[in-house]
């Protein structure tokens, strides 16, 4: 699934805890679904959600900046901060969109301008390492009430599965005929 998704190989080497640990008595705990690391030392939360709960986008907010700062030690290098895809299956309606999957990512816009801030390859090499697309978390909302296609595409195969429970056959979606 998640493969097909982020259009790339995934291989999860982790399992990791997914309830984190209270830092102090008033800290907030954190429980996801799946919390897992990829080959690429990258994490994936799975929230799957099947009740409306109130303030989930900051829950999922929370979820991601708490996985960020459980990944680095203090005493380490900002560089080892990893990149976070939060991903949703939502069973409830979250807003009003004609979408069925929606992604977002920060960017910086211009104020005055309107244009997206790129960053050259003189500036990469002697400033920053990585572009904000190779830092910055990445959320997936999938509002599976909204999903009522025909599937043809893997990622739609997926999907049908996630809210039917159907399996063509035939399928050829990565991983589906395992599931």
């Amino acid at each position: 699934f998640l493969t097909v998704l982020l259009g790339e190989k995934v291989k999860i080497i982790e399992l990791l805890e997914s309830e984190s640990n209270q830092m102090a008595i008033d800290d907030k705990f954190n429980r996801v679904d799946i919390k897992a690391k990829d080959s690429k030392g990258e994490i994936i939360i799975v929230e799957i959600q099947n009740t409306r709960e109130l303030y989930y986008l900051e829950r999922i907010l929370y979820g991601v900046a708490k996985a960020i700062t459980e990944h680095i030690e203090l005493g380490h290098i900002y560089s080892e901060v990893k990149k976070v895809y939060s991903i949703s299956i939502l069973y409830f309606d979250i807003g009003k969109g004609n979408d069925y999957l929606y992604h977002g990512q920060n960017s910086f816009v211009g104020v005055h301008t309107g244009d997206l801030l790129q960053v050259t390859t003189k500036e990469k090499d002697a400033i920053v390492r990585r572009l904000p697309s190779e830092i910055f978390p990445e959320y997936f909302l999938i509002r599976l009430n909204e999903f009522d296609k025909v599937a043809v595409t893997p990622l739609e195969e997926w999907l049908d599965y996630l809210k039917n429970g159907h399996i063509r056959p035939d399928t050829t979606a990565p991983g589906l005929a395992e599931a």
